[in-house]
């Protein structure tokens, strides 16, 4: 989030948007989203001409339009440098549009927009019947007859994706068997394809890519820039790399039994039912990951020690607080969602809740949530602020002290500063 610390952190609340004057103006309004400052809010509209564009106002300002207009605009998104995006379609091609420049290339449907913390745009693309990535503006050289689970490198600077590196139709059923799948980085395939891959990551330093692979019908693995583990597993989850040294870890299966394992060795030795979305702390120091200690149990184990508590249902949306001392994740048990932070769930549960968002010391936890109907914010536990119709995620200013609330109520969309 870019001049985080030069927002406003001072005007308790100010009416930056009435929405009645846009559904006067619009006969069609969709995808309303709001400037991570919250400054400004923005939509998908339908001009008199009845085309798509999109309209964004900010306070003490009129609503204004883009200049140009499209067949279709949707995935309407705010960067994390506050620019506006949209993936859009004039004459049958799609492009990128971001705060009204269109990218030049056009394809015949792009999808899957990324972005990394500087703001970089990456997209999956296909022309004529190939598949590509497409990195601000600038397509791979090399394209491929399918492609999925496509990423963006932390810097910006690297594009990967899941790629079918040998064509094969669906009928050719032994040549599947024989490995056709590979990951494609800036449009370059690895040596080596393989019978499956999927979720790959980068590291933090952006030179290295880890992913699951399947061999055969029963051997999986982890392979790190085309190489495989040692040692195969019945099956893996998603890989992640140590924010602090170089090391791959992985959920993996054995003997019916999920463990988790450490640059191809058991490294949990504790066994679970299910063991996945394996997480570190910002220091690399702790993991952390969602487990089912017992079948149908849920709870999360912090390097290897399990919460006592258990939930029915599902756990979500697992995080560590900034300073890496606290845990927290949603869970939903018998019907109803909640929060649970360091072993212990809050009293209140909800109809639906959004990801925890921790304060930048870890002292505090707050959440977007809905019940009957309206959205709310809660605070450690306790609902600190009105009713909303629609509403943000809440952020903790740079000191703590505050959260900034973005919401909207009727046809008035608020920024509100709360002291806390």
């Amino acid at each position: 989030m870019s001049n985080y610390d030069k927002w406003d952190w001072d005007t308790s609340k100010k009416k930056v948007a009435d929405l009645s004057a846009w559904k006067e103006k619009f006969p069609y309004i969709e995808e309303l989203r709001v400037s991570h400052d919250g400054e400004k809010i923005a939509a998908i509209v339908k001009n008199e001409d009845m085309e798509f564009t999109v309209c964004i106002q900010s306070e003490g300002n009129d609503p204004e339009t883009w200049e140009n207009s499209y067949d279709k605009a949707w995935n309407l998104q705010f960067t994390p440098d506050d620019r506006l995006a949209a993936l859009v379609s004039d004459a049958g091609e799609w492009k990128v549009s971001t705060d009204d420049e269109t990218w030049e290339n056009g394809y015949d449907f792009i999808w899957n927009m990324k972005f990394n913390s500087n703001g970089n745009i990456a997209v999956s693309a296909q022309k004529e019947l190939l598949y590509s990535v497409v990195n601000n503006d600038t397509p791979w050289e090399n394209e491929f007859s399918r492609l999925t689970d496509m990423v963006i490198s932390p810097d910006g600077e690297k594009t990967a994706a899941v790629v079918e590196s040998v064509p094969v139709l669906e009928s050719e059923i032994f040549k599947f068997r024989q490995g056709c799948y590979s990951i494609a980085v800036n449009g370059e395939t690895w040596d080596k394809n393989f019978m499956n891959i999927w979720n790959p990551c980068f590291s933090d330093d952006s030179n290295h890519i880890a992913v699951s692979v399947r061999t055969s019908y029963y051997d999986y693995y982890i392979a790190i820039d085309g190489e495989t583990w040692d040692k195969s597993f019945s099956s893996v989850w998603e890989p992640r790399f140590s924010p602090s040294i170089y090391s791959v870890t992985a959920p993996v299966k054995r003997g019916g039994k999920w463990y988790l394992a450490k640059d191809g060795e058991i490294f949990w030795d504790r066994p679970y039912f299910q063991l996945w979305q394996q997480f570190y702390s910002p220091d690399g120091t702790k993991i952390a990951a969602i487990v089912a200690p017992e079948f149908g149990k849920w709870t999360m184990a912090l390097d290897n020690n399990p919460w006592e508590i258990r939930f029915s249902e599902y756990l979500s949306d697992p995080l560590f607080s900034p300073d890496g001392n606290g845990v927290a994740c949603l869970f939903k048990d018998k019907g109803k969602w909640g929060v649970a932070v360091d072993g212990k769930a809050w009293d209140c549960l909800f109809d639906m809740v959004w990801q925890p968002v921790f304060s930048n010391n870890g002292s505090h936890l707050a959440v977007k949530f809905k019940k009957d109907g309206f959205y709310h914010i809660a605070l450690n536990g306790n609902i600190i602020d009105e009713k909303y119709d629609d509403l943000a995620n809440p952020i903790f200013s740079p000191d703590n002290s505050s959260i900034l609330v973005r919401g909207l109520q009727g046809s008035s969309y608020n920024r509100k500063v709360i002291k806390i």
